[in-house]
């Protein structure tokens, strides 16, 4: 059964971490049911997502979901483009993403980097099939990237590399 959910009064499944200082903002389609039921982004226990943020140096030490108000400290910030509903990919309504809403973000809070956290996000959000990797167009001033899914049901598509390859560009401007 597929549960959806709406938060009451336009309240968001998990609360964006953004600010105006950041250098990179990780961006999904939506919380997965964890997520929601822990209130914390990347909860399930198969999501490579906090263990990859630590083993390619984005983070100086590991952190727990519960955290991820933390990552501001490391100049990094949170969102989803499904900010109303929980749920895997395929589950959710087509008019569930709101690119106008994550287009405001970005240009208001301008990070350096905006990167996608799956091609899916990248999709919806851009509108266009994309590679891994930077990307050749920007959102204003802000560089825009696709990464592998960490989610354990993207398993077969998992590859740290392109991970790797965006902290070492995060590391060229600080």
């Amino acid at each position: 059964m597929v549960r959806m959910v709406t938060p009451r009064a336009g309240r968001h499944v998990l609360p964006d971490v953004l600010r105006s200082d950041l250098d990179l903002v990780f961006c999904g389609t939506a919380a997965g049911r964890a997520s929601a039921a822990a209130g914390a982004y990347y909860a399930h226990p198969g999501n490579f997502f906090w263990r990859t943020v630590h083993a390619v140096g984005l983070v100086t030490g590991p952190l727990a979901p519960r955290e991820f108000r933390r990552l501001p400290e490391f100049g990094i910030g949170l969102t989803d483009l499904a900010k109303h509903h929980v749920g895997n990919d395929g589950e959710l309504p087509a008019d569930a993403f709101d690119t106008a809403a994550l287009r405001r973000k970005i240009r208001r809070h301008a990070p350096r980097l905006l990167a996608f956290t799956s091609k899916n996000a990248a999709q919806a959000a851009l509108g266009l099939a994309t590679a891994y990797g930077p990307q050749a167009f920007r959102w204003g001033p802000t560089a825009l990237w696709v990464l592998p899914s960490p989610s354990g049901q993207a398993r077969r598509f998992w590859d740290e590399r392109p991970w790797r390859d965006l902290a070492a560009a995060v590391r060229a401007f600080r």
